[in-house]
């Protein structure tokens, strides 16, 4: 059976492809005018979900291809019984008919070989551990026991209503996840991969370790439109990682820092990863707050990579490209502006207090119009006819405001219909259905890992383990916040070595997040604190997912790819802890002077262990400066009274001597 990283790179098969095509029709018609009802839309959601995965992930056998082809139908019309037999089991709820039974058994099964095919075995063992503590867990000796719940019970809560498989996950996998991922598709396809990587290039390139610099800037960038940490380090990672290696970095090191970038698009606002519209929707809180809570450490997660292959740089002393051999930064904007305005509006839209599934809905309007739009008025040589055409769409945009999205559809089917006697306008009607395809092959691994983790949650939320859970966890870290965050943070890095941010985001919030809100931690706080090791997980040896994605890249072993990312990201294991501790990091709470104060503090405290792990700051440092810098960081870090202060006078002392020494060591170079 192939491998999902080989089928992603394969161009799809002609039947899958317009059933992909269909299934993105489908989620945005349900986007723009909910004409169905939730539960409706996320069984059919699932259901594609299956008839793309069995049809995709079949083997190469003619009996394994018919045989997926069967399973992927059978759970698609299955998928169709909550539709059309709506109101009957919204009559009948919790009483569980023979034919309900039957497509709620099927459905389980297939989700779970779904997720199987497509992740592996990790995700799929640890729902079934959940199932069958739901089915035998009354057996279990000690405080976890249960009272026991009937067989018909459990898959009416699993297969049915929405605490199950079409639970949370699966309702923000159905609405905000899909449209924002379609989002990503049609501006990769349009061009906005090259815009990135020749802005970055052009603004960092050509300073010192400028190669490494450009992919954690275009990385970042990549992160705001795609979110996706994996996906950023097969797409940027195929342009910078050689780039990288050629220039004198290791190949470990390059795959090292691609893979440290990638990881944090997923909490680079304004699209974020898909954990950050499950969080916005558990808390029941806008959007906008996940956004403003990311913004600051996604900065100074940024930041430590940045400063991390800067002195890495230097160490090596490595230069950056030649600045001919740069492209022009605002040259590459100026050819593909338009492509900037959509997610200028989604950024507006956000902060203005709109949901995500609107603007969403409408930054992919606008993302194709202006595509289409661009193609239309391709090799007008005058440029008052270009203002003109481009001035008379902006009015014509304008309209949705009293017409709504259709406007947005009219729009684009009269551009459509333009390009379709333009000679090179089928190449631009080409790009968008492949946009429509590879959105919806993108969404799958997504959309399959929310399906299953529904068990978790239905099973949680029946049983009620999680308080038993909780008050284990609190019984322990009641005296002792600290122990309790490092039982969350190894409960994440565990659960992490096998399976996605999304599933390991969702399982730990259920259990530890409720703990932290006890302990006195911001709720807000506790979920990003979750989210910020799941995502750590990813580069945390010896299950990297992220690092081994650039392994094939790098041309390197994926372990020692892991232990590179770590040097790098040592921001995203410190950051969480400080929020904790100073809330205002995250903007919960505290004057604009308290969040000064703690950024201040972080910033000198990650160039400090940035330094003291590189073994450079200045010049070269040897072992005991190292420890020096490092525990100087550490007392910044740890928050208890004057620790600061020595923290500070420390680093003040530090800094002091190792500038002196930089500078004689200069000295006896130059006259050397």
């Amino acid at each position: 059976m192939s491998s999902p990283h080989d089928t992603a790179a394969q161009p799809l098969p002609r039947t899958i492809f317009w059933i992909a095509v269909v299934f993105s029709c489908f989620q945005i018609w349900t986007a723009a005018y909910s004409p169905l009802s939730s539960q409706v839309v996320r069984a059919v959601h699932v259901g594609f979900v299956l008839l793309m995965v069995f049809s995709l992930y079949s083997g190469g056998s003619r009996a394994n291809r018919t045989l997926g082809w069967c399973l992927g139908t059978l759970g698609f019309v299955f998928s169709l019984y909550h539709w059309v037999y709506e109101s009957d089991l919204t009559a009948r709820a919790g009483q569980m008919t023979d034919a309900d039974m039957v497509v709620g058994i099927v459905t389980i099964v297939l989700v779970f070989e779904a997720t199987r095919r497509m992740m592996g075995w990790a995700l799929p063992v640890i729902c079934g551990l959940f199932l069958a503590y739901g089915l035998f867990g009354q057996y279990i000796p000690g405080p976890f026991m249960h009272r026991g719940y009937g067989f018909d019970q459990i898959v009416g809560t699993l297969s049915f209503g929405v605490e199950g498989i079409y639970g949370t996950p699966t309702y923000v996998s159905s609405t905000y996840i899909y449209l924002f991922i379609l989002f990503g598709a049609f501006l990769e396809q349009a061009g906005m991969i090259q815009l990135f990587s020749d802005f970055s290039m052009g603004m960092v390139g050509h300073t010192r370790g400028g190669p490494a610099k450009v992919s954690v800037v275009s990385s970042g960038l990549m992160g705001t439109i795609n979110g996706s940490g994996v996906a950023n380090v097969v797409t940027t990672g195929q342009f910078t990682i050689p780039l990288m290696k050629r220039f004198g970095y290791s190949s470990a090191f390059a795959g090292g820092v691609e893979a440290t970038s990638s990881m944090g698009g997923q909490i680079m606002p304004p699209v974020m990863g898909a954990v950050a519209f499950i969080m916005a929707e558990t808390l029941n809180i806008p959007y906008v707050e996940v956004v403003k809570a990311a913004l600051i450490p996604a900065i100074l997660y940024f930041t430590t990579a940045f400063i991390s292959v800067h002195l890495e740089a230097g160490r090596r002393g490595l230069h950056g490209l030649a600045k001919e051999d740069c492209p022009d930064p605002w040259k590459a904007v100026r050819a593909r502006w338009y492509l900037l305005l959509p997610l200028i509006g989604l950024v507006v839209l956000l902060f203005s207090g709109y949901t995500p599934l609107f603007s969403g809905t409408i930054g992919l309007g606008l993302t194709v119009i202006l595509i289409f739009g661009a193609a239309v008025i391709q090799g007008t040589s005058q440029a008052i006819l270009r203002y003109v055409f481009w001035l008379l769409l902006g009015i014509a945009c304008a309209g949705f405001i009293q017409f709504g999205v259709t406007d947005f559809f009219v729009i684009i089917a009269v551009l459509g219909l333009a390009l379709m006697v333009r000679r090179h306008g089928r190449d631009t009607l080409r790009l968008a259905l492949n946009s429509l395809a590879e959105g919806a092959r993108n969404a799958l691994s997504v959309a399959a890992a929310c399906a299953l983790v529904g068990v978790i949650i239905g099973i949680i939320n029946l049983t009620g383990v999680a308080a038993e859970f909780g008050g284990q966890v609190i019984a322990i870290g009641e005296s002792n916040l600290f122990l309790a965050l490092f039982l969350t943070m190894i409960t994440c890095l565990v659960l992490g070595m096998g399976i996605p941010t999304i599933p390991n985001y969702i399982i730990t919030s259920s259990l530890a997040a409720p703990i932290l809100l006890k302990l006195g931690v911001p709720l807000i706080v506790s979920h990003m604190f979750v989210f910020y090791f799941g995502i750590m997980a990813d580069l945390t040896p010896p299950v990297a997912l992220a690092a081994f994605a650039a392994a094939p890249i790098a041309r390197e072993n994926g372990l020692k790819i892991s232990i590179q990312a770590l040097r790098v990201a040592v921001a995203g294991f410190v950051i969480p802890y400080m929020a904790v501790y100073a809330p205002a990091l995250m903007l919960q709470g505290g004057s604009a002077l308290d969040t000064a104060y703690i950024v201040f503090k972080a910033l000198l405290a990650i160039t400090l262990w940035a330094a003291g792990i590189t073994g450079f700051l200045l010049s070269s440092l040897n072992w005991f400066e190292r420890l020096y810098i490092i525990a100087s960081a550490i007392l910044l870090v740890t928050a208890i009274p004057l620790t600061d202060e020595i923290g500070f006078a420390a680093t003040g002392l530090f800094l002091v001597w190792h500038v002196v020494r930089s500078r004689r060591a200069r000295t006896v170079g130059a006259a050397t």
